[in-house]
């Protein structure tokens, strides 16, 4: 098949530090060109991948303060991708909203991966293109009546996460995420004071959330029971994640899926989650973490999280999301949506595609 990935600009695809739409993309992009499929990846110009690259700016638009408008270059993008549309037999997008308008007007078909939330107002935008195909990445995240094509869950390369049978630092609790309200980093710090556990916390803090950071998760840092390392790497990430004894992971609202979920659980450290959204898709309750009801069932659950097997944690992402699942998901996807279009109106050329 010859597939357009269409990638956010904010970060660069991979993302060198936190971004999970562009890691996912990133993973996705390259197995497709492994199978033999030809992708084009539209996406800023520092990013790194074996499909061929178009860019509309040298570098990720979240690096350069120089970009005032992030809108404009989303728009020069999209402008770029609907332009060679006939050159595809699938589009698929990563941006939300924002293609929608443009995948009416061509014979190309696009398919919208649903990476964010519903919020009031983009429910409007969303119902009324609620014929285009839809990818919802969690069953959870199915709010609103869409075309939706399938689930396809999130995957990671496991050979990307070193296994820690038994983590050799002094035992902490991880956190790993945005510094928002929703993400809960406000909770894990109270979880970690209430039961006495050392906490090292990483992300990145937008500037929307300073205010939040500043009232809410600075004042706690101490540099001993609770310590903040910053926004960090991949290698910086997957040495938190693996020496930790448990992730933390007490969000306040409907996440559509939770990569840090994964990613704790494929060195082998389980992880306590509130039951909102994706969560209990997720988790292996009982198996490779906890599905709580409130913070303070959260904290009840530390020991019991102890005990559980972290061979069995790396087992159960490996055989549920990996890039590998996630890929055949996505090309069974594309494969009934072309066929749909060819049954419809003829205009694919099906003679070059092949499932």
């Amino acid at each position: 098949m010859k597939i357009a990935q269409v990638a956010p600009l904010w970060e660069r695809v991979p993302p060198p530090t936190y971004g999970g739409i562009e890691l996912v993309v990133s993973r996705l992009t390259d197995e497709l060109v492994r199978r033999g499929h030809d992708v084009t990846l539209f996406a800023s110009g520092d990013s790194q991948t074996l499909a061929r690259l178009e860019a509309v700016y040298p570098r990720a638009l979240r690096l350069d303060p120089n970009v005032k408008e992030y809108t404009a270059y989303e728009m020069l993008e999209l402008s770029q991708v609907y332009q060679l549309a006939e050159e595809f037999d699938i589009i698929h997008s990563h941006l939300g909203i924002s293609a929608l308008a443009l995948a009416n007007f061509v014979p190309t078909p696009t398919v919208h991966t649903l990476h964010g939330r519903f919020t009031t107002d983009n429910r409007n935008v969303y119902t009324h293109h609620q014929k285009q195909p839809y990818v919802s990445i969690s069953n959870a995240q199915r709010e609103i009546n869409l075309n939706y094509v399938g689930t396809v869950y999130n995957g990671i390369n496991p050979e990307d996460y070193r296994f820690v049978a038994q983590p050799q630092e002094a035992p902490y609790l991880a956190f790993l995420g945005r510094f928002s309200p929703e993400k809960g980093p406000q909770h894990a710090i109270a979880i970690a004071k209430q039961t006495g556990w050392h906490l090292k916390m990483a992300g990145k803090v937008d500037v929307v959330d300073s205010k939040f950071f500043e009232q809410e998760i600075a004042p706690h840092i101490d540099g001993q029971q609770i310590q903040y390392l910053g926004e960090i790497n991949h290698a910086e990430k997957v040495e938190l994640l693996g020496n930790a004894a448990i992730t933390l992971f007490p969000i306040t609202w409907q996440e559509p899926f939770g990569l840090v979920m994964i990613e704790s659980m494929a060195t082998g450290t389980p992880v306590i989650a509130m039951n909102l959204g994706s969560v209990s898709e997720v988790i292996a309750h009982g198996v490779s973490g906890f599905v709580c009801q409130s913070f303070d069932e959260m904290a009840a659950m530390i020991p019991r999280a102890l005990e559980l097997n972290r061979q069995t944690c790396r087992e159960y992402i490996e055989n549920k999301f990996s890039v590998i699942q996630m890929v055949d998901g996505y090309e069974a996807v594309y494969g009934k949506i072309i066929k749909d279009r060819i049954n419809s109106n003829g205009r694919i050329h099906a003679a070059r595609i092949q499932f």
